[in-house]
């Protein structure tokens, strides 16, 4: 199985991504997690990575798809991945495809967890409270909704165009939500 979890930030993404890894069988893959490894571990494409990053640049899209090549085509992904915080937007889900066509790994399908706005914010406001993180403020939290209604909502438009998207409610208890995620992927 090869999909993509979409969702805005605070959705319950990679809570979820954790679990169907686990019941699927196949890597939960993050963009984040992975430019992180590339870095410590000094890669060819994590040292072109920290070259941007300690300039104080955003790591350009090509390096991020190199490093997403390099991490599916490892052998524990050859039954599928689970991407968690990317496309994030229409140029990234154009350049996947490509990259998915190419290696002739056909992406299955796009779940999106779909949480009110009022109650992402409630949520991260009580994880930061949880954990003493003073960034994640209300303010700032409707902030990063703006930007992915912007950027990345219409990355979900797409997948529905094509026939590629299940949209899930993912408001209640963690395995009801995973137990509708599973029930929208395809047979």
């Amino acid at each position: 199985m090869r999909l993509v979890l979409l969702g805005a930030p605070g959705s319950g993404k990679g809570t979820q991504a954790a679990m169907l890894k686990t019941s699927l069988g196949v890597p939960h893959i993050s963009t984040g997690d992975l430019l992180r490894a590339a870095v410590k571990a000094g890669t060819p494409l994590g040292l072109k990575a920290k070259a941007v990053m300690d300039a104080g640049g955003l790591v350009s899209d090509d390096i991020v798809l190199g490093m997403l090549e390099e991490r599916i085509s490892q052998s524990d992904a050859s039954g599928g991945f689970i991407l968690d915080g990317y496309p994030r937007n229409l140029a990234q889900c154009s350049a996947l495809e490509s990259l998915l066509d190419r290696i002739r790994q056909p992406l299955d399908v796009a779940v999106k967890l779909d949480v009110p706005s009022e109650l992402i914010v409630e949520r991260i406001a009580g994880r930061a409270a949880a954990e003493g993180r003073l960034d994640d403020t209300p303010e700032t939290v409707r902030a990063r909704l703006r930007v992915y209604a912007e950027q990345t909502a219409p990355v979900a438009d797409h997948f529905a165009a094509i026939g590629k998207l299940a949209t899930v409610d993912g408001v209640g208890e963690l395995d009801t939500v995973f137990q509708r995620i599973l029930a929208a992927l395809p047979a």
